[in-house]
């Protein structure tokens, strides 16, 4: 059975100030994207189903959609602010602009999912050997299994010079993961890397596990999600700001006995789009590759 990728590309961009997924910076002015779905293909996925706001829908289309179409089995699906609300929980939230989250994200994309399957960002380089690991763990889980992974990145190779950013930090017992914490602030205060949280500030090592949202999941993992989500919505749905979080729904499961997460590691170097200074080395980062074999030139049949 080959996995699906699903990625997570509804996203405001707000940091960056413009629709980061489909910017190019491949040498034939491909997206981040068309590489992470290019790895992923090559290792053994049989689909990707994106998840998109409506209002890029076009420009999405002509930016990425239709050419990996051509090559992959491609579908994609939206995330609006009325998807999975009650009446009650609608009129709750008008005016709310944020998005309602990641978790609430791949729940839009539940009727899409037909196999075990990865949840990568849309702005994040993750690197070939993640999705050898995980297209090899999820080709052989059954769609009920109660295991799922994770693939976590070394914090000082996910940091940005341009700013700060957010990443899930993990504790890992046995190659498992016991938790995710959130931290929403993390940056280089000159050469020490620094996590605001519970108020204060917390000098980190640089070499603890984070999270990326690289996730594995079995189909079961949408029974505990639902669970999440309903406790989520029950608790913020007047909360103009609050998000339903991907890291969160997945400690749940291990917190309420609910199933257990692998932890897999990956020592490559993380880069992205976070800011609008990160995109030349992004561009940079992947001509590199280009030059040295690791991609071919042209990805895609045009």
């Amino acid at each position: 059975m080959k996995p699906t990728l699903l990625v997570l590309a509804a996203g405001m961009g707000s940091r960056y100030g413009g629709v980061k997924q489909i910017d190019g910076v491949g040498l034939h002015d491909e997206c981040l994207l068309d590489f992470a779905t290019y790895d992923a293909k090559k290792c053994g996925f049989g689909k990707v189903v994106f998840i998109i706001r409506k209002d890029i829908e076009a420009d999405f289309r002509s930016r990425l959609f239709d050419r990996i179409a051509k090559n992959f089995d491609a579908e994609y699906v939206f995330q609006q602010h009325e998807s999975l609300l009650t009446p009650q929980q609608l009129a709750d939230s008008t005016g709310r602009e944020k998005p309602w989250g990641t978790a609430h994200a791949v729940l839009c994309a539940e009727k899409a999912v037909k196999t075990p399957f990865a949840v990568i960002n849309s702005d994040d380089y993750y690197g070939r050997q993640a999705f050898e690991v995980l297209g090899k763990y999820l080709s052989d889980l059954p769609a009920d299994s109660t295991e799922h992974a994770i693939v976590g990145y070394i914090l000082g190779n996910t940091m940005s010079r341009n700013g700060s950013v957010s990443r899930g930090v993990c504790t890992v017992k046995d190659n498992k993961l016991e938790s995710i914490v959130e931290n929403l602030k993390i940056y280089y205060e000159d050469d020490k890397i620094i996590s605001e949280i519970d108020g204060g500030k917390k000098i980190m090592t640089g070499k603890e596990w984070v999270s990326m949202n690289l996730f594995g999941f079995s189909l079961k993992a949408f029974e505990e999600f639902h669970v999440y989500w309903d406790d989520f919505m029950s608790k913020n749905s007047k909360e103009p700001k609050k998000e339903a979080l991907l890291p969160v729904a997945t400690s749940d499961i291990i917190a309420h006995g609910k199933g257990i997460v692998k932890f897999f590691s990956s020592e490559e170097n993380w880069f992205g789009m976070t800011y609008p200074e990160d995109r030349q080395l992004v561009k940079d980062e992947i001509a590199a590759k280009i030059k040295s074999g690791y991609y071919p030139e042209q990805l895609w049949t045009l």
